[in-house]
């Protein structure tokens, strides 16, 4: 989503902007956790005035791509009425599947999801419920899924959002190496193929909480 974002003339990308700060307070043990700490800015309250301040570069568009659970219980949430947030959602097997890879024993707060779930009740409380997607509907209908969400925030559908070259980018986190493989690979949406590993049996129990909470947000996913 990041990549087809960013082959818009009009827009600026960010990746992951709070991830430096979330691993200097947890203290977590991720892929080069030392190195996106040395790399990017880890105060917070600097992140966030520029996630709200002027759009980089002078796009007029700033696609944010942020993981929930970098936004971490202490910081607060009022910044996020000044930004558009939309969500995206994945199966909890699939997603689990990719997780351990790099996690091998994943939490319930790893996943990301109740942070999710806690900041789309946030925002829809607001007023308005937040546009979600699946990924996979977004890779068996691109165009359609695009199309569905740039109406839903008022943005006008580019062509140039369901292809780009491949590679890597300025704008991706120092963490790339260790999870973007796939994606510097990428030249455009791939085809969706459901994963054939089964679920570890440790992760059984987490596989159920992450149903739950799955479940309760892709009641609210665009195109159904």
């Amino acid at each position: 989503m990041m990549r087809s974002w960013g082959n818009r003339v009009d827009t600026f990308v960010c990746d992951e902007p709070l991830y430096a700060h979330y691993l200097k307070t947890t203290g977590l043990d991720h892929p080069g956790a030392n190195e996106v700490i040395n790399h990017h800015e880890t105060d917070p309250e600097k992140v966030i005035a520029s996630l709200t301040g002027q759009i980089p570069q002078d796009k007029t568009i700033y696609y944010q791509k942020h993981m929930a659970h970098h936004l971490l219980p202490n910081l607060n949430r009022d910044w996020l009425s000044k930004v558009t947030n939309c969500f995206l959602i994945r199966d909890p097997q699939e997603m689990l599947i990719s997780l351990i890879k790099n996690i091998p024993n994943p939490t319930i707060e790893d996943t990301g999801l109740p942070q999710q779930l806690e900041i789309f009740e946030l925002v829809k409380a607001q007023g308005n419920t937040p546009p979600v997607l699946d990924s996979k509907d977004v890779l068996e209908k691109p165009g359609e899924m695009l199309a569905l969400l740039c109406d839903a925030i008022s943005v006008e559908f580019q062509e140039a959002m369901l292809s780009w070259q491949a590679g890597p980018r300025e704008t991706d986190g120092i963490w790339a190496k260790h999870w973007y493989e796939t994606v510097e690979k990428s030249t455009g949406f791939q085809p969706y193929r459901p994963k054939s590993e089964l679920i570890p049996g440790n992760l059984k129990d987490l596989h159920k909480q992450c149903l739950q909470i799955y479940q309760q947000l892709a009641e609210h996913r665009l195109g159904i």
